[in-house]
């Protein structure tokens, strides 16, 4: 299934997903090291640059080669990460929370409820009717990653209320959660089976720097866009446009002006009609 549509012709989009696969070969290769040179970073960008090229045309590439993409920028190049795993494990994550439930309440027994550090903890103590609790802390503390990683603005006026009791859900509840629960999860026996304690663990502990590096792969990939690279992308086609006269130039140009939010009368002639054109 190829389920995230953007501007790349097939070949492109095919070249595109087998150099973020080959950049995460290098990156299991030297697990543990980070080998994030000039040379690196520079290839990098240049397919970042790749995803926001031919604006007009409409092709498809697994979503999950555009996290890891994005993720490699903002974790292992511009944070220095050294684990692999983690990298998969939040790759991983974004790609089911998109095409999954994963952010709504647990069903247990017919009824829908959401669960809370609180509910786990009780839980512990007394092993009530969560059958996997493994699951539900890996579960809380992935919840608390994706909703301060990609939606920091929605923690302002988030609140919760139980037995007529409400606070106000803020960046500390998040931080504090997920960092709880991803040790707690790291701790349990399924950690060991599944392979997954080490990378929990790290998550335990880094939890904030995963955090901010979400919020820039979010406001600059996900849910925004790099506008510097979007400016240049716009003069580039303009210029383009000025030396050939193709008209294609000049419409990719208009879009990118129009994501930008370009004031015509700041740059009229990028929306000058052309010769010949009717009005």
């Amino acid at each position: 299934m190829r389920p995230f549509s953007f501007g790349l012709g097939d070949g492109m989009a095919q070249a595109l997903e087998t150099a973020v696969l080959e950049l995460k070969r290098v990156i299991h290769d030297h697990d543990g090291t980070n080998v994030a040179d000039a040379a690196f970073a520079r290839r990098v960008d240049e397919f970042i640059s790749v995803f926001y090229d031919d604006i007009g045309e409409i092709s498809y590439v697994p979503i999950g080669s555009l996290f890891d993409l994005f993720l490699i920028k903002v974790l292992y190049v511009g944070r220095g990460s050294r684990d692999a795993s983690v990298l998969d494990y939040l790759g991983g994550m974004l790609t089911r929370y998109l095409y999954t439930r994963e952010l709504f309440p647990i069903v247990r027994g017919g009824r829908r409820f959401t669960i809370y550090l609180s509910d786990l903890l009780e839980e512990t103590q007394r092993r009530g009717p969560f059958q996997n609790l493994f699951e539900a802390y890996r579960k809380l503390a992935d919840n608390s990653l994706f909703i301060s990683g990609v939606f920091p603005a929605s923690l302002r006026g988030s609140r919760r209320g139980r037995l007529g009791f409400s606070r106000y859900l803020d960046r500390s509840y998040y931080v504090g959660t997920g960092k709880t629960c991803y040790r707690l999860a790291g701790q349990h026996q399924l950690a060991e089976v599944t392979q997954q304690r080490g990378t929990l663990f790290k998550l335990a502990d880094y939890f904030e720097i995963y955090m901010d590096a979400l919020n820039e792969a979010s406001e600059r990939y996900i849910l925004g866009f790099d506008m510097n690279l979007i400016a240049d992308k716009m003069l580039d086609n303009f210029n383009l446009y000025r030396r050939t006269g193709e008209e294609k130039y000049l419409e990719n140009a208009r879009k990118y002006a129009a994501i930008l939010r370009v004031d015509q009368a700041h740059f009229p002639s990028l929306f000058r009609q052309p010769r010949g054109t009717p009005l």
